[in-house]
């Protein structure tokens, strides 16, 4: 059981706060209920650019790092596609400073060209480096564009192309921010040895002043129901041929999210799972080979993947995964392996949410998606998941026209 007590400022801001007296750093988290989604189709990569001009200084603050640095902390993000979220981990006497800086950037960034070119450049180099010039780089570009044909999942974080950030103008990226980088959307949530009333006074000394700001309405459109098999072929510069198959399922919020999740660990959870032991140990088809879900907040895709062994086709890959999805779709698993893999999770959520920074983050993804306290229903939604529930989704969902397929071969060479 994670405790915590929420408030809310006049503003909008959602603060939850969770105390723990065991440590002596505090996590101080905001979350910003934005992301790669929420970019206009021809100017992609503005969520994560801006991860990047959040840490080029503010109005009153030069410099964003050093102060964190100068009292012990240390500060990162990460940018999805349905949120964008900062943290700060220092020692629980210096908390304030945390509340300074990170009120500072959610007032207003030092907008200018300068800093803009800056982090343009660097957004640039990161592009180049983790989707053009490395190996596998552009997989979920191309299996993102194959699965989604409206809704803004179709692009990775990045975004579509490195155009978009070159193209990026000053006007673009203040209009971006004060349309979604508000109080009233976001989530702060502090974790540590602190008191309600000690926060409470805190945020409304540094947040509270902030006025609300008028947020671009969401207005995604739905994905239509794929009734048709997707199938793409490429051939790049890799080491080994891959296979990929995905289909789509529910989102974060949906009741069948939890037993989704459990059909992809009863397939690969580990070394002792099924793709592991039949189709790696066993029969040395593949080096790796994977089951996973993405975990997105939207309707989602539920994946396959696994890297062939010279000698194997694609073919012979696709069919003996097949085989074992046919094996969960048939309900050939017993009650004690669907057990073992709901151990397996509840020990994994257990050692997961060991930190302040762990906790502070999970209480702010329920906050958004539905209240905090489901985090700690999160166990009991998958101990009530029968071997029905999983036969009956692994057969709805694991059709295969529901599915996108991409053979990814390796370059043969003279």
């Amino acid at each position: 059981m994670i405790n915590f007590d929420r408030f809310i400022l006049d503003n909008g801001l959602r603060v939850l706060v969770h105390n723990d007296p065991s440590t002596p750093i505090a996590t101080v988290n905001i979350l910003y209920n934005v992301g790669a989604k929420d970019e206009s189709s021809d100017k992609t990569g503005f969520a994560h650019l801006f991860e990047h001009l959040m840490f080029g200084g503010s109005i009153n603050i030069p410099s964003f790092d050093q102060p964190i640095q100068n009292v012990g902390g240390e500060n990162n993000a990460f940018t999805s596609n349905d949120i964008t979220n900062y943290y700060i981990n220092l020692p629980v006497q210096n908390i304030e400073t945390a509340f300074w800086l990170e009120s500072d950037r959610m007032l207003s960034l030092a907008f200018s060209e300068k800093s803009l070119q800056v982090q343009r450049n660097v957004v640039i180099e990161e592009f180049k480096q983790r989707y053009l010039n490395q190996p596998y780089g552009d997989v979920w570009s191309l299996i993102r564009k194959m699965a989604y044909k409206v809704h803004p999942y179709q692009w990775p974080t990045i975004g579509k192309k490195i155009e978009h950030i070159e193209n990026a103008s000053l006007a673009d990226v203040k209009k971006f921010f004060f349309e979604n980088y508000a109080p009233n959307n976001a989530i702060l949530t502090v974790a540590g040895n602190v008191s309600v009333d000690e926060i409470k006074k805190m945020a409304e000394k540094w947040f509270g002043p902030i006025e609300r700001r008028n947020i671009k309405e969401r207005k995604l459109p739905q994905e239509p129901v794929q009734k048709e098999a997707q199938r793409m072929e490429v051939v790049r510069d890799v080491p080994q041929d891959s296979f990929y198959k995905v289909w789509h399922m529910c989102g974060k919020r949906d009741s069948q999210y939890h037993t989704t999740d459990l059909v992809s660990d009863l397939l690969s959870n580990g070394n002792s799972s099924r793709l592991y032991q039949n189709l790696v140990k066993r029969d040395g088809m593949f080096s790796d080979v994977h089951a996973y879900i993405l975990g997105s907040h939207d309707p989602g895709l539920f994946v396959t993947t696994g890297k062939l062994i010279p000698g194997v086709s694609m073919d012979e890959a696709e069919d003996a995964i097949e085989k074992q999805l046919d094996e969960i779709r048939n309900g050939n698993f017993s009650d004690d392996e669907l057990q073992k893999v709901k151990n397996k999770v509840e020990s994994t959520f257990l050692f997961s949410h060991l930190s302040c920074q762990s906790k502070a983050l999970s209480l702010s993804l329920n906050e958004l998606l539905t209240e905090a306290e489901d985090l700690n229903r999160e166990m009991d939604k998958y101990a009530r998941v029968g071997k029905d529930e999983i036969v009956s989704i692994a057969r709805d969902l694991l059709k295969n026209e529901n599915s996108s397929t991409l053979q990814y071969f390796a370059e043969k060479k003279k």
